[in-house]
């Protein structure tokens, strides 16, 4: 059995913090406009690049740049700098599809991964882009047995990337997916002219949608709403047979969420594929998975998806999160007392009581959960007492047992109550 490999995604350095934090064997991100979020804010700047790689590398952890859109003959240059700026910050691969990306960073000797854009659907393509990379992301629309053929031809055909190891598989294993196959759509171009395959997408398909007869201007709002929203995609249940198959690395959708998403999805599917690795994966450990991963940003699940070859089936019914959990602001860390394992919490925008649960996230410290045991305030007199409730506006006073920094946003996690 290859090692396997989680992949994490990160859009910003409280994310990255939190999926190294959580366990993750790599982490991946983009950097300006050649990737797939580039109209979005989850993005790290080119100087931010030797710092993103030195975190990923002390914890053990790869970093990899997705330089994953398409890419007209006047970006060539901008993306070849940016390629050579990864390489000599020590960045371990580059994901893309763009054969003049491909081909680009095989040239200068940066390892490739082909990107999920690219479609790749059979072994002939395989061998092919075994020339330029060595790790292949299937189409998500494949099912398990053509997953595991795949790799079986790998295997028996000796098909090595450029490393001089075996060709490694890589399948998208948890979060949102899109009607496009393999995420190539143009509902954004058409109506933006904003291009999905330029990282420029609108989510056009998350809305809800009403058909109109042209002719005599009557109008019925489809029965079906969010006709085009599909569910999330976890594999948890089946991630030892993906496991059994032949796949390495298991990818996790996710650059645009929060910290709280990113380090509860990676520490789940981690714990998951140790189990399949030691021999200790069984059903009766999916119920606590799936309850952990239903805590955040979901839009329900799509059990095993295209693996399965199930039917499509599998719209939402919504355009935003079914998390069972929301939070909101309270305030920030003041500053935390080691010995004591104590932090002051400036209360900015809630009060707080003992049994509230709380989320603590920085830029270092990635994410930290707890529930607040008591809650301490100055009284009039500057002494230091246990309160009922600390209210808005003051400094309360938290056991944390983790080190959290000064700045810090704090974070009121609650229930959320869902129709």
């Amino acid at each position: 059995m290859q090692a396997l490999e989680i992949m994490a995604p990160a859009g910003s350095f409280e994310s990255l913090a939190a999926a190294l934090r959580a366990g993750a064997d790599s982490v991946y991100f983009g950097v300006g406009q050649y990737n797939m979020r580039a109209r979005s804010t989850v993005n790290f700047t080119e100087a931010d690049l030797p710092k993103v790689v030195r975190l990923c590398h002390a914890c053990k952890a790869k970093a990899y740049l997705t330089c994953n859109i398409i890419v007209y003959d006047e970006e060539l240059e901008g993306m070849e700098q940016l390629l050579r700026t990864a390489k000599a910050a020590g960045v371990d691969a580059v994901i893309a599809a763009d054969m003049a990306v491909i081909s680009y960073a095989h040239s200068i000797g940066l390892e490739v991964h082909v990107s999920v854009q690219a479609n790749v659907c059979n072994v002939a393509a395989v061998r092919f882009l075994a020339a330029y990379a060595d790790v292949m992301v299937l189409a998500r629309e494949l099912k398990l047995s053509q997953i595991r053929y795949i790799i079986n031809r790998i295997r028996e055909e000796n098909i090595q990337g450029p490393s001089g190891q075996l060709v490694r598989i890589e399948v998208f294993a948890h979060g949102a997916l899109c009607i496009g196959i393999s995420g190539k759509c143009g509902m954004s171009l058409a109506a933006y002219n904003a291009s999905a395959n330029r990282g420029q997408c609108y989510q056009l398909c998350r809305r809800k949608y009403r058909v109109t007869d042209t002719e005599t201007g009557f109008e019925m709002d489809i029965d079906h709403q969010y006709i085009m929203s599909p569910k999330d995609i976890c594999t948890i249940r089946v991630i030892d047979q993906l496991v059994e198959a032949g796949v390495s690395v298991f990818k996790l959708e996710g650059r645009g969420r929060s910290e709280a998403y990113v380090s509860t999805v990676t520490a789940v599917y981690k714990e998951a594929v140790q189990c399949c690795a030691a021999g200790q994966w069984s059903p009766e450990k999916v119920p606590a998975w799936e309850e952990e991963l239903l805590r955040v940003f979901n839009r329900q699940f799509w059990h095993g998806g295209y693996y399965l070859g199930e039917e499509w089936d599998t719209w939402s019914g919504c355009s935003n999160s079914l998390a069972l959990e929301q939070r909101r602001h309270l305030g920030r860390v003041v500053r935390w007392y080691a010995k004591a394992q104590v932090a002051e919490i400036r209360l900015e925008a809630e009060p707080l009581s003992p049994g509230d649960k709380i989320e603590i996230t920085g830029c270092t410290t990635g994410i930290v959960r707890l529930e607040v045991p008591e809650v301490r305030c100055d009284d009039a007199e500057g002494i230091t007492r246990i309160v009922p409730t600390a209210p808005k506006g003051a400094i309360a006073m938290v056991a944390v047992p983790q080190k959290v920094r000064h700045g810090d946003k704090v974070y009121l996690v609650t229930r959320r109550k869902l129709k």
